[in-house]
């Protein structure tokens, strides 16, 4: 992930209230289980660290890297996904009152500002799920047409992203793709998604972007990820 101190800012933004229009359309390894496998591997002779060799090259929308049976880390890997732990239907839904979210540029200096990447954190205290991918809307969620399609290959198929407290999820955001219909905001209007798909889990929520950016018709958004590189391959060859 390249960073720069002027331009590739993070931005939080504690969720707000707006007016809503209706509807739109985790692994946790035991302990013991991980020692007892490590143990395991470490006494066969030609046994290595586990640490996977990550593709050198990006996926396209149509043609993307799918998640292995491991998860990712979330500084990077190309790995993992859903981050799903135990029986994810037993974990209650996020409450919008209970995240954070957060937005960073993705591109250098002097690039046309157009892939972002989307932090939600567990500022609660217990375990809560996120579903399937944000609905989001340019700017005023009031003034908004319509919401931001999606990659439909981006989903791990591993059902809802579980956060324990202070953990992150991710959705990468490109914001151009075909030159119609632009639109420039510094800001989004994101709404959970729900249990069932294409229903609204939460009410309207504003989120800043780092600065001025330009969307279009291409613009295309990620399911959550507890691993960010997994999201970015998506969209950084756009």
């Amino acid at each position: 992930m390249r960073t720069d101190a002027c331009d590739n800012r993070t931005t939080r933004s504690k969720t707000k209230g707006l007016r809503t229009n209706g509807g739109w359309r985790s692994y946790a390894v035991g302990a013991a289980a991980l020692a007892a496998a490590f143990t395991a591997t470490a006494c066969e002779p030609n046994a290595t660290d586990g640490a996977g060799s990550t593709p050198s090259g990006r996926p396209s929308a149509s043609s993307p890297a799918k998640p292995s049976d491991s998860g990712g880390d979330n500084s990077g890997g190309t790995t993992g996904g859903g981050g799903n732990g135990g029986d994810s239907a037993a974990v209650p839904d996020c409450a919008e009152d209970d995240l954070s979210f957060g937005t960073t540029l993705e591109d250098g200096k002097g690039e046309v500002p157009k892939h972002l990447l989307i932090a939600v954190t567990n500022a609660g205290d217990k375990k809560c799920a996120v579903h399937h991918y944000p609905h989001l809307f340019l700017g005023d969620y009031a003034e908004a047409r319509y919401p931001i399609d999606v990659y439909e290959d981006s989903d791990p198929g591993e059902g809802p992203v579980v956060l324990a407290p202070g953990d992150e999820a991710y959705a990468a955001l490109l914001a151009s793709g075909v030159p119609m219909d632009q639109y420039e905001t510094d800001s989004v209007t994101l709404l959970l998604h729900g249990r069932e798909h294409g229903s609204d889990g939460s009410g309207p929520i504003g989120v800043d972007l780092p600065r001025v950016v330009a969307f279009d018709d291409g613009a295309r958004v990620t399911y959550w990820t507890t691993a960010s590189g997994y999201a970015l391959d998506f969209i950084m060859d756009s």
